[in-house]
């Protein structure tokens, strides 16, 4: 199952589309917040307040969730006629971080890749570096109980857009959730695309 699909970023981004909506943030490296060892507290003390807070179940495990979100239709989209809006999810299990989304339409941190290469990710083959040399650093990153394995971290990789026609939105959205075995060989391909361009 793909978290970004199940767990609400999406939704709230959609929320939060007309105008300008939500406070503008950059995202930390991805080496800032360590899974298994940053906590909900040092989260918040760096990023502040987020835009929406939540729960959900995964793997029977109550898992939090903090989402910051930002959307502007004065910036810069990386496709034309897209609403460029940015989203940040973290999630937590006793209080520890879980995993991290990143989801953007901007065009200076945009989180597109190319799904045409996913043909090219075989289960018990490809290794965890070359799915990076594939699609890129991936945007989101999960360990248990975000992913059913007990070991190992998960890579994620999401983009959505939304478009005003006429009177009306149109979404899209595609996500890819990669797992690994203990040898850093892919395990699992979730790859999920939903709505129109």
């Amino acid at each position: 199952m793909l978290p970004i699909v199940r767990s609400g970023l999406v939704a709230v981004m959609f929320s939060l589309l007309v105008g300008c909506a939500g406070k503008d943030f950059v995202r930390p490296s991805s080496d800032t917040f360590k899974l298994g060892q940053t906590t909900y507290s040092q989260v918040i003390q760096q990023m502040g307040e987020p835009s929406k807070t939540g729960d959900i179940i995964k793997n029977e495990k109550n898992v939090r969730s903090a989402t910051y979100v930002y959307s502007s239709v004065g910036g810069e989209p990386l496709e034309f006629g897209v609403i460029p809006a940015r989203a940040l999810s973290y999630y937590f299990y006793n209080d520890v971080l879980v995993g991290q989304e990143f989801c953007s339409s901007f065009k200076s941190d945009n989180s597109n890749f190319d799904d045409s290469k996913i043909s090219s990710i075989s289960k018990g083959k490809t290794t965890r570096e070359g799915v990076i040399q594939l699609l890129g650093k991936p945007t989101a990153t999960f360990v248990y109980p975000m992913i059913k394995e007990t070991s190992g971290v998960a890579f994620g990789y999401i983009y959505n857009t939304t478009r005003k026609v006429v009177f009306e939105y149109k979404f899209f959205t595609k996500s890819l959730l990669i797992s690994f075995d203990n040898k850093d060989l892919v395990s699992g391909i979730d790859y999920a695309a939903s709505g129109n361009k």
